[in-house]
């Protein structure tokens, strides 16, 4: 795949943050998640890395994910995934409880009536 095809893949924008880890560095680092597609994203944050730099970036939803630095531009840098990733799972909200969950028995709207005619008798 050229440069070229590659830059054509797919990617979401949006703003998250994310945790990083460096091969070899001890500690994390905070970063933001400006882009993001199936065989990478853009992070931006104070992190010294180089170009092949093995990394893990943990994304919402995901858990740790395998790269390497793709690229490098000022305080913002690419991350090569090892493997693919579906980034919807890391755009979707955690799940909680639904509204309904929430609102007490007493304040929700009574359950529809039903037409007569189509109830049976017991």
């Amino acid at each position: 795949m050229t440069e070229l095809e590659h830059r054509q893949i797919g990617r979401d924008s949006l703003f998250l943050m994310a945790d990083l880890r460096l091969d070899g560095v001890d500690g994390e680092h905070k970063v933001k998640v400006r882009n993001l597609s199936a065989g990478g994203m853009m992070a931006e944050g104070n992190v010294r890395v180089v170009v092949g730099m093995r990394l893990e970036v943990n994304l919402r939803n995901l858990g740790w994910i395998e790269g390497v630095v793709a690229w490098i531009q000022e305080n913002r840098f690419g991350i090569a995934f090892v493997e693919d990733i579906d980034p919807k799972v890391v755009r979707a909200t955690a799940s909680g409880p639904t509204s309904d969950e929430l609102t007490p028995r007493f304040v929700r709207p009574p359950l529809p009536t039903h037409e007569r005619g189509r109830m049976r008798k017991i």
